[in-house]
């Protein structure tokens, strides 16, 4: 029977990945109801206590070249996907003349018709029926923001000192700088840091934030198997693989890689955040992968490390097991509410760090007899989300619907033996800690068998 050519094999691969993602990867982005969004605004209010918000969503960048991404924050409080906007949420306050009601105001540019015919169709204030389609209470022009805010101002001064905004961006300090011109102040306002109030709403993920993480792991998952199975062989560049893994991506829905590729063979698989992906892959090389896709703004974030020729030699095998048990010991330490990660000192005695680190130092050693702790440069794992690096302060305290990674790695330069292996782990409601990548080649084996189920395959 004559073997199938490798386009069609990749394109019946790609087809079984879109039965992973149906019906939703047919659409541009999948996004929750508009009530998700409206509660986590009322959320953020209920932290003001009686204060006001102001976050800008991202501009449109001027180059061609530079692809637009929501603001993170403005994503997740309004999933608003459209640049140059602002959002207003005013907090509730009871306090005798100064008493207000909770608000929310989206405050969008004008349109540029100009513009429109290169970038399409905009809305903005005057669009019908613009509420509903925002999914907020009112939308006005965003030339009232500034007359707004300075209302508010001018009838609570107190107002004055109990603003939140992003910090240090050019359309927050323009803002603030000009409502301290219309007040008569020499200062502009001390505004706080919006983002401590956002972050430790960000990581509680809701039942539809890890519906979508699902789906990112899912096609990230399927690119890496098309990595192992079909691309990866002497001769190959590392660029032809970055390649492969972001056709995978985009036939599945996905608008973008959820971070630079990091595709690194040989020498290459020792360096952290190696980026130029130029190298011809040899035979008897390491390749480390560290891939993934973003679906409808959620990242997910995998590492895997394969043999170049398809098997390991022993001593590869022997570091990557060393890196797997390390990966094994924090799974087999976690405890939900208790375990933190990335405590990159460590020194708490819970932290998921340490049990990895206290594997890698006590498993194997280097040319020199020394032990392989030294080898490990960064730390175990963080928080997973809109952001692939979602933010947090870490040590992290790990409890029911956080997701994170524990991506231990061994970097021997002088061996030329690099390994990471990272997995996207969700914490369950009953605590448990669920690996969304489980149906990709874990161990030396798995993937061995793996890359030789796609050896002979004619391209």
């Amino acid at each position: 029977m004559k073997r199938l050519g490798l386009p069609l094999l990749a394109w019946l691969v790609l087809l079984a990945g879109l039965f992973l993602l149906h019906p939703s990867a047919l659409f541009a982005l999948e996004k929750q109801s508009a009530g998700v969004y409206r509660a986590r605004r009322v959320a953020l209010a209920g932290e003001l206590h009686g204060g006001v918000a102001i976050l800008f969503a991202a501009e449109e960048p001027v180059l061609d070249f530079m692809p637009y991404r929501q603001d993170s924050d403005f994503y997740y409080l309004t999933g608003w996907t459209q640049p140059g906007a602002a959002l207003m949420i005013v907090g509730s306050a009871a306090e005798g003349a100064t008493a207000r009601a909770y608000r929310e105001i989206l405050f969008l540019p004008a349109r540029n018709l100009r513009m429109e015919v290169y970038t399409g169709v905009k809305m903005d204030a005057a669009t019908p029926a613009v509420e509903q389609a925002a999914g907020v209470d009112d939308v006005e022009p965003m030339t009232d923001l500034p007359a707004e805010l300075s209302r508010m101002v001018s009838a609570d001064r107190g107002l004055f000192y109990n603003l939140w905004t992003q910090p240090d961006t050019p359309p927050a300090t323009a803002l603030l700088g000009f409502m301290a011109a219309t007040l008569g102040s020499s200062d502009a306002p001390r505004a706080q840091d919006v983002t401590t109030l956002t972050m430790p709403l960000r990581q509680i993920k809701d039942d539809g934030e890890i519906a979508l993480i699902k789906k990112a792991s899912a096609a990230s998952i399927l690119a890496q198997r098309v990595m192992m199975q079909w691309w990866v062989k002497p001769g190959m560049t590392e660029r032809a693989i970055v390649g492969a893994m972001t056709a995978v991506w985009m036939e599945n829905g996905c608008e973008r890689p959820s971070y630079a590729p990091i595709v690194g063979s040989g020498p290459n698989s020792t360096i952290l955040h190696y980026s130029s992906n130029d190298r011809t892959m040899q035979d008897g090389d390491l390749l480390l992968v560290d891939a993934a896709c973003e679906y409808s703004m959620y990242a997910a974030d995998i590492t895997r490390t394969v043999p170049v020729n398809g098997s390991f030699t022993a001593r590869q095998r022997e570091i990557y097991n060393v890196v797997l048990g390390a990966q094994q010991a924090a799974i087999d330490a976690f405890v939900a509410g208790k375990s933190t990660i990335d405590d990159r000192d460590r020194k708490d005695p819970n932290s998921l760090d340490t049990a990895a680190y206290n594997y890698i130092n006590t498993h194997g050693k280097d040319l020199h007899g020394q032990p392989l702790g030294r080898y490990w440069l960064h730390g175990l794992g963080h928080m997973v989300g809109i952001d692939v690096h979602d933010p947090a302060v870490y040590p992290a305290v790990l409890k029911p619907g956080m997701v994170f990674t524990i991506e231990p790695g061994v970097y021997i330069p002088d061996e030329k033996i690099g390994v990471r292996i990272e997995c996207d782990f969700l914490v369950a409601p009953d605590g448990k800690l669920i690996d969304l990548d489980a149906g990709l080649p874990h161990t030396a084996d798995e993937i061995e068998a793996a890359m030789k189920a796609g050896k002979g395959v004619a391209r």
